[in-house]
């Protein structure tokens, strides 16, 4: 389930990204819309697991740096301030995604534009969630370029 909260937007920003013209624009509304609800309910259900049952959940992908003196890993963190986090960023993010149906209305590029949408989405909980700060770095510093590009 954690895992399914950081990757469900950048599966979704792909379908949408890549079959985007077959499905139409209500297709890619009814992708990114509903499976930004599903992770809300799932960092709500993270927040039952975490701050209520007073447990924390680390993540660990893969180790990028093995040195001496120098672990870096990408791995993920689930504390209590981390599903706090969680919840205002993807309720807000619903929000943008439902205004933005009315408000792109018109625009020829909904398709692509839901599509980073999505993605900005999932390097925003990777920048929250991020184990160790090149982790988070990295989040933040890809969502900068992202989001000045759309």
């Amino acid at each position: 389930m954690y895992l399914n909260i950081l990757f469900l937007p950048f599966f979704a920003a792909s379908l949408s990204g890549l079959f985007g013209r077959l499905w139409g624009v209500k297709g890619v509304y009814f992708i990114n819309t509903i499976s930004l609800f599903i992770i809300t309910l799932f960092a709500f259900i993270a927040f039952y697991e975490v701050v209520l049952s007073k447990t924390t959940v680390t993540i660990e992908l893969i180790s990028w740096i093995n040195s001496e003196h120098l672990k870096v890993t990408w791995s993920f963190f689930y504390d209590e301030l981390t599903v706090s986090m969680l919840i205002p960023v993807l309720i807000v993010s619903l929000l943008v995604h439902i205004y933005s149906i009315g408000y792109m209305g018109e625009d020829p590029h909904q398709q692509r534009f839901f599509s980073y949408i999505s993605l900005f989405t999932g390097l925003m909980l990777i920048l929250v969630t991020g184990d160790n700060f090149i982790v988070m770095f990295l989040g933040h510093s890809i969502s900068a370029v992202l989001y000045s590009n759309i």
